[in-house]
Parts: structure tokens; sequence; C-alpha cells
């Protein structure tokens, strides 16, 4: 009820999760087990050897009908960073019609050794699967929002919540980083009311692709950095000799 109350967009109906979801989220996380658990412990180790600290982030999230819950994450960050650089810069990208680009994607000497790669890939979110598993989120469906970001949207775009969060989704395989914030939402509400075993697998067939593409614009937009830097040392050069 408290779920309903906090977005009007929903009904006793949109509520409902399908069975057949939850029955394709177990079945491919028990099979695909010796692949992921193995990954997830080697992450682990490393997380603890470079950085002091839990290997986990902990925070709040808006699930499922406007319902709150815990996400799990591989901390990619240094303990006890300050977070309200992230809240403006996500401010920014809700209010302004530029793509969503990732902060760290500037630089952010707030990560960790090997943290900028962990979020490129996708990889910090593989405890996620436990999220899953605890049936608070779904292997496809929109990526949950804080409740600092649920407390901007307009009404209409409630309707993002309309599914259980995923790990992948369909703002993910079309554009991700690519798309403004009024497009990733138009994604996300699209998938809500379009919801099918076979999109659910189109999806997770697309994932790893969009993800190569991902670290491929990264690495394109560190590239495009150090030639920035490099031509404004060059300059600064330039002009102290004259």
């Amino acid at each position: 009820m408290a779920a309903l109350e906090s977005n009007p967009s929903l009904t006793t109906a949109t509520l409902t999760f399908p069975n057949w979801k939850t029955i394709l989220d177990f079945t491919c996380i028990l099979l695909s087990m010796p692949l992921w658990l193995p990954v997830v412990l080697i992450l682990a180790l490393w997380i603890k050897l470079v950085s002091p600290g839990s290997v986990f982030f902990r925070q709040e999230r808006v699930g499922h009908g406007g319902k709150r819950f815990m996400i799990l994450k591989f901390r990619t960050m240094k303990v006890n960073v300050e977070t309200r650089t992230h809240e403006r810069h996500l401010e920014q990208l809700i209010n302004s019609d530029v793509p969503m680009t990732k902060l760290d994607a500037a630089g952010d000497p707030r990560i960790i050794s090997g943290g900028r790669f962990l979020r490129a890939t996708g990889l910090d979110e593989l405890p996620q699967l436990f999220n899953v598993l605890r049936g608070e989120m779904s292997l496809v469906g929109p990526r949950p929002c804080t409740p600092h970001e649920f407390k901007s949207y307009q009404v209409w775009q409630r309707e993002r919540v309309n599914a259980r969060p995923g790990l992948t989704g369909y703002w993910q395989v079309n554009g991700k980083n690519r798309t403004t914030f009024a497009e990733m939402i138009k994604l996300d509400i699209f998938y809500t009311k379009n919801m099918s075993l076979w999109l659910d697998l189109t999806i997770m067939l697309k994932t790893l692709p969009a993800l190569i593409t991902q670290v491929l614009d990264g690495r394109s937009a560190a590239s495009s950095r150090r030639g920035e830097v490099a031509g404004n040392l060059s300059n600064k050069f330039s002009a102290g000799r004259c």
C-alpha cells in the first residue's frame, strides 16, 4: 500500500511480477553459477588487497512499485568519500539534454585501483545477482534509481518503477551513455509496458555487445582527454618560449 501511495501511476496490476521472469532469473543464475561465482571471489579479493574497507558497497535504491531496498555492488571508490558530487552530476543530466556520461568518464580521483575498469565493464554490479535471488531485482529491467533521483521525477516518469529493476535492460542495450536522461526514461517505460520472455532474451543476448561498445567508448574518451591534456601542455610550453 505504501508503494501505491508513493507512486500514483501504480495499480495493483502493475505491481504483479510475472512468474516467467522469476523462473528465467533463477534458471539463468543457477546455470551460470560456475562462471560468475569464481569471478565474484577473485574481484572481492582484489578489492580487499588494493583498498582498505568493505568489499561491498550498499546503497538504498527505489525498486518495484517504489519499494526501497539496499542494493549490493562491489566498492569501486575509496572509503568515506563524499557523494554530493555524483548527485550534482545527476541533477545536471536530468535538467539538460545531454548524453548520460558517467562522472568517472572525466576522471575521478575517488575511484580505487581497477575501479574504473569494473565500472566500465559492469563487473561492479555482479553482487546484484544476490538482489535478484532475494526477489528485489530481476536480470532484466530498468536500473534502480536513488531516492534522491526519484524525488525529482515527474509523475509520468515514475512509471519507470512499474517493473522490477534489473542488472541489464532495454536502455542499456539501446544507447545507454549515448542517450539523454529523458530518452532513458522513455526506453525504460517502453520496457515496462512491453515485457515478454522474447524481449528479455533479446536484451540478454545484446548485453555483451553493448558492454563491449561501452568499454570502447570509454577508451576513446580517455584517449581524447589525454590528447587535450597534451595539447594544453604544448600550448603552455610554446607560450613560455615566446
